[in-house]
C-alpha cells in the first residue's frame, strides 16, 4: 500500500510541474503575442506615415511588387 501511495504522490508532484510549466509557456507566449501586436500596430504606422509622405514612390513600389509577383506566380 504505501508503494502504491508513494507511486500517486509521484504522479501527482510530475502533474502539478508539467502544470506549471505549461502555465509559465502559456504567459510567455501571451506576452509575446501581446509584443508582435505592437510592432505590428508599429509598423502599419510608418507604412501609412510613409505612403502619406510619399505618395508617388509607393505608387511605384505596389506597381513594382505587383509586377515581380505575377512573374513569379506566371511562370509556373
Amino acid at each position: 500500500m504505501e508503494t502504491v501511495d508513494n507511486a500517486f504522490t509521484t504522479a501527482h508532484e510530475v502533474v502539478d510541474k508539467i502544470a506549471s510549466a505549461a502555465g509559465h509557456a502559456a504567459d510567455a507566449l501571451d506576452a509575446k503575442g501581446e509584443q508582435l501586436k505592437n510592432a505590428e500596430h508599429c509598423m502599419v504606422n510608418q507604412c501609412n506615415g510613409y505612403i502619406r509622405s510619399n505618395p508617388i514612390a509607393s505608387i511605384g513600389i505596389a506597381v513594382a511588387a505587383g509586377f515581380m509577383l505575377s512573374r513569379l506566380l506566371g511562370s509556373r
